[in-house]
C-alpha cells in the first residue's frame, strides 16, 4: 500500500512540476497585452428611418440604403487606468426620412407638403466615446457621444408633391442637424486588420422645420431618429498588442544606463 501511495505521489509531482514548466503563470498573463493604439477605416451600410412628429403622424419605417462613413479610432487609457477606453470620430454620410401610411381609423394618409414620403440626405460628424473589450481575435464595442450635420437635399414623394418642391428645402425647413448617436458592435481581429459589425442610432434634436412654420400659436416638430447597420474594415496604424518599439528602445535604455531596474546590484549581475 505504501508503495502504491509513494508511486501515485511521484507521478502528480512529475505531472505538477510539468503543468508548471509548460502553463507558467507570468506567461498566461502576458499573452495578451493590449497597447493604445490607432485604428483607421471604412463602415458601409443602410438606415432605416422615423420622425417623432408633434403633432403625431401615422408612419412606417423608411429603408434606405447607401450609409458610408470614414473613421479614425484611438485607443487609450481612461484616466490612465482603464484599458477598455478609446475615441472615435469621422465623417459620415447617410440619410433621414419619414414614411406616412393609413390611418385604419380614418382611412386617410398623411401627407407633409403634399408628400407621403420624403429622403434627406445627410453629411455629419459624429464624435464618440468608444469602450470596448478585447479578446485575442475578437472585441465587443458600445459608442456614444454626439454629432454635427448638415442636411444636402430632400426628395418628396407622393401624388400631391408641387413639383417646384419635390428637390428643394422650404424657407421654414432647417438644414443645420445635430444630436446624440452611438451605438454596440463587434470586431474580428487579424492583426493588422479589423473588420467589424455595428449596429447604430441617431436621434436629432433638430427639428426639420421651423415650429411655428404653419401658425405662432402652436408649434409642430419632426424629429429624426434613425437606426443604421454598417460592416467595416479598418487597419491598425500602430501596434495592438505586445511591445512596441517605444518600449523596446526604453528597456535597452534601462538596460545601459539603470542595470539596477534590470536585476542588477551595482553594476554586477547577481
Amino acid at each position: 500500500m505504501k508503495k502504491i501511495i509513494a508511486i501515485v505521489s511521484l507521478i502528480l509531482s512529475a505531472w505538477t512540476i510539468s503543468a508548471q514548466e509548460t502553463f507558467p503563470e507570468d506567461t498566461l498573463k502576458k499573452s495578451f497585452s493590449l497597447n493604445d493604439y490607432l485604428i483607421f477605416g471604412v463602415e458601409y451600410g443602410a438606415s432605416l428611418s422615423r420622425m417623432q412628429f408633434n403633432p403625431s403622424k401615422t408612419q412606417g419605417n423608411l429603408f434606405v440604403p447607401h450609409t458610408f462613413g470614414v473613421y479614425a479610432v484611438k485607443y487609450g487609457k481612461l484616466f490612465d487606468g482603464s484599458p477598455n477606453f478609446g475615441l472615435k470620430g469621422g465623417v459620415r454620410y447617410s440619410h433621414e426620412g419619414y414614411q406616412f401610411k393609413m390611418n385604419k381609423e380614418t382611412g386617410i394618409t398623411p401627407t407633409l407638403e403634399g408628400a407621403e414620403k420624403a429622403i434627406i440626405d445627410i453629411v455629419e460628424v459624429p464624435l464618440m466615446a468608444h469602450f470596448h473589450a478585447d479578446g485575442l481575435h475578437f472585441k465587443f464595442m458600445v459608442d456614444l457621444g454626439i454629432y454635427g450635420g448638415y442636411r444636402l437635399g430632400i426628395e418628396r414623394i407622393g401624388e400631391y408633391v408641387r413639383e417646384e418642391i419635390e428637390h428643394d428645402f422650404l424657407e421654414w425647413d432647417y438644414r443645420l442637424d445635430y444630436g446624440i448617436t452611438g451605438g454596440v458592435g463587434f470586431g474580428l481581429v487579424f492583426d493588422p486588420i479589423e473588420f467589424h459589425v455595428n449596429a447604430g442610432v441617431r436621434y436629432s434634436w433638430g427639428s426639420l422645420y421651423r415650429a411655428d412654420y404653419l401658425s405662432p400659436d402652436f408649434y409642430r416638430f419632426a424629429y429624426p431618429l434613425d437606426f443604421m447597420l454598417t460592416t467595416g474594415v479598418y487597419f491598425q496604424i500602430t501596434k495592438r498588442n505586445g511591445k512596441t518599439k517605444g518600449q523596446i528602445r526604453r528597456e535597452a535604455y534601462d538596460q545601459v544606463y539603470n542595470p539596477k531596474t534590470n536585476g542588477d546590484f551595482n553594476g554586477q549581475g547577481r
